[in-house]
């Protein structure tokens, strides 16, 4: 890998997209698309998302996929590949990289491709910026098929708990450059982003009733994230050694005939769920129903997160883009030695060199 510093083509490049003036924030979009299915809609998307935010979308789609958004979103935003001397495992972090050289503004949105921000929504990171180098919204499904009702569960245990990891961040480009990014060698890419912030003495908001909407991911993909979501526990050992004891403690209630301990178990988990979707009005975006689903979503994470503990201890990592990520995410700990490191100067992070 290298620094987050401007890449060396930079320099032939326009600073304002076409037809103006730079807006006051930038919007970082990393992709990868296998089919174009979505298309249409995200290509509207951008073309009124260009009216307040200045886009670089980075495309790590097949050729003729790349060929064909070049052609739609030339004028809309900026269209590259990931840069190639990035040389991390998740392709997303690559794409963030590639997108924070090129971003212009101090207030930059990474978001993924399936997140909608309105006006309203971005006006109010921007905002934050002003006072914070982390801002973390909160996304909801919308539309809401059943399993995005299920998932929403997750959302919901995680406001009850403190906050839920979102698919966007607002960041201030000054503290990202000089952080000199993030690794790329993890699953947990989110988790990562927002330790190695901390680690580096940023400050970090979670405005609970910044809402932003998500698309929710089909029927198929939904079960394929599963276990990867499960993997991402690993970096949090208190959050895994929970789950992992559910699954014994259902079991043992069972051959001990003490049903009444199980219901108890899930009334917790609604109960949970539940205050979760009351703080900051989640009421009006969160439907009662989701947290109904909080005691399936806790076995389905509990019986994952075995196959999770699995995955680390005998394969040496999750399936991940044809390779294996053995790491979730590092220690905040972790990350802060490396940051008070004299070989980690600002910018030029050993890790974000290729050197591993």
């Amino acid at each position: 890998m290298t620094t987050l510093g401007r890449h060396p083509a930079e320099a032939d490049r326009p600073a304002s997209p076409p037809g103006g003036d730079a807006p006051a924030i930038s919007y970082v979009l990393p992709l990868r698309w296998h089919d174009d299915a979505g298309l249409a809609e995200l290509t509207g998307y951008l073309r009124a998302l260009a009216r307040h935010a200045r886009i670089v979308v980075v495309d790590g789609s097949p050729p003729p996929l790349f060929e064909r958004h070049a052609r739609l979103w030339c004028g809309i935003a900026e269209h590259v590949r990931p840069d190639d001397d990035l040389t991390v495992a998740n392709g997303k972090v690559a794409g963030v990289l590639t997108g924070m050289r090129r971003a212009r503004s101090e207030h930059v949105i990474i978001a993924d491709d399936d997140v909608r921000y309105d006006a309203a929504a971005l006006a109010r990171v921007g905002a934050l910026l002003e006072h914070a180098d982390l801002v973390r919204p909160q996304n909801h499904f919308d539309p809401l098929p059943w399993h995005a009702r299920w998932d929403s569960a997750r959302s919901l245990l995680n406001r009850g708990l403190g906050a839920d990891y979102p698919g966007t961040f607002g960041v201030r480009r000054s503290t990202f450059e000089k952080m000199g990014g993030y690794d790329g060698d993890v699953l947990f890419e989110n988790l990562e982003l927002i330790r190695t912030v901390r680690a580096y003495g940023g400050r970090e908001v979670r405005p609970l009733d910044l809402y932003v909407r998500r698309l929710p991911p089909g029927t198929r993909r939904f079960w394929s994230q599963r276990v990867r979501q499960a993997y991402d526990d690993l970096a949090q050992p208190a959050r895994m050694a929970v789950f992992l004891a559910v699954l014994p403690c259902v079991g043992a209630a069972v051959w001990r005939r003490r049903p009444g301990l199980v219901a108890a178990g899930a009334a917790a988990a609604v109960g949970l769920a539940e205050i979760g979707r009351r703080r900051a009005g989640g009421r009006r975006i969160f439907p009662a129903t989701a947290a109904l689903f909080a005691p399936i979503w806790v076995l389905e994470r509990a019986t994952c997160s075995w196959a999770a503990l699995f995955a680390r201890l005998v394969l040496g990592g999750i399936p991940y883009a044809g390779r294996r990520l053995r790491v979730a995410a590092h220690s905040t700990r972790r990350l802060r030695r490396r940051a008070l490191s004299p070989a980690a100067r600002p910018g030029v992070l050993a890790w974000h060199r290729g050197v591993h």
